[in-house]
């Protein structure tokens, strides 16, 4: 059983008779408090969607829930579910899009390291890669010898996220960007 500090974003709990995925997680430290951190939780019930937001003890003790995660490609969209495909045996994993609605800006169908996350045999998430590549689609022009400077403009990629970018960026670049933190991480290698 691990302490609450030591608990990840994407990490499956049981709480509160149920199964929980953390989607985020703020760590505070009051003021004047002989004890330690509080972490505070946003989770979503892998059955029935309901979001909570719950506060722990850094020395709380939770339960891991049954987690698997499976080795999955983004196949296509059907109405509100995203639908990925099993890389090893081919089972479709029907998402709903609410439940990924963070992680949608980075699927394309070229995407790869994408994971679904199974509890109780049902699909209930994915997890994404530290960095994908996405092509720009809208910029202003790129900038002769801007790559000596570290202004920003805008970006529009593939996949409609904007991000801020160095100005001798173009459009039609291959570019890398941090899933985790939405940013520009350098050009993409195709």
């Amino acid at each position: 059983m691990p302490k609450a500090s030591e608990i990840k974003k994407n990490a499956a709990i049981e709480y509160n008779d149920g199964v929980y995925i953390i989607k985020d997680i703020e760590r505070s430290v009051p003021q004047g408090r002989a004890g330690g951190s509080l972490y505070r939780m946003r989770m979503y019930n892998v059955v029935t969607g309901h979001k909570i937001d719950e506060t722990f003890k850094d020395s709380e003790m939770l339960n891991f829930a049954d987690l698997v995660r499976r080795p999955a490609t983004f196949s296509y969209i059907d109405g509100e579910e995203y639908v990925f495909m099993d890389d090893e045996d081919y089972t479709p994993y029907n998402i709903n899009k609410e439940n990924i609605s963070d992680q949608v800006p980075f699927i394309t169908e070229s995407t790869q390291g994408i994971y679904a996350i199974i509890v109780d045999e049902s699909p209930v998430g994915i997890d994404l890669p530290a960095s994908v590549e996405l092509e720009v689609t809208e910029t202003e022009p790129s900038i002769k010898g801007a790559s000596a400077t570290s202004r920003n403009k805008p970006a529009t990629l593939s996949t409609g996220l904007t991000i801020q970018v160095p100005e001798h960026i173009s459009t039609g670049d291959m570019i890398k960007v941090n899933t985790e933190e939405r940013k520009f991480m350098g050009r993409g290698d195709k």
